[in-house]
């Protein structure tokens, strides 16, 4: 099964949203089948086969969510960080500031999913594969 140091040094090469598929497939390749990263200190679960879960330490000092969320802003801090405007903590930054709270990957269906901190699904997209 995988280990959070394979899926780090994989995360290592991520500068910016424009290198999200590649870290995708990467990880899908040594076994991942989901993870869930929450805003508020960048903490994940891994998901594997057969029940595996493991789970990484915060990436940095909680931060403060919008008690509501804001879709449209949201959209385009996601947009510009696909780009490769905005570094990972920006956008979490950014996600913070519109409500996100956390975000869902399922790399069977390639869809990573926004929600809101009452649990509401706020944008799915289909991850572009290589």
């Amino acid at each position: 099964m995988f280990t959070l140091e394979q899926i780090e040094s994989a995360h290592s090469k991520v500068k910016s949203g424009a290198d999200f598929p590649k870290y995708i497939q990467e990880i899908k390749e040594i076994g991942v089948l989901a993870f869930e990263t929450w805003v508020k200190d960048s903490h994940t679960k891994y998901f594997g086969t057969n029940g595996f879960v493991i789970k990484s330490q915060p990436k940095y000092e909680d931060l403060s969510l919008a008690d509501t969320s804001n879709k449209d802003q949201f959209i385009h801090y996601l947009k510009i960080h696909q780009k490769g405007e905005t570094d990972y903590f920006t956008f979490c930054n950014h996600c913070a500031e519109t409500g996100i709270e956390k975000w869902i990957v399922d790399l069977d269906q390639m869809t990573c999913t926004y929600f809101d901190q009452s649990g509401n699904e706020i944008l799915v997209e289909m991850i572009p594969t290589l």
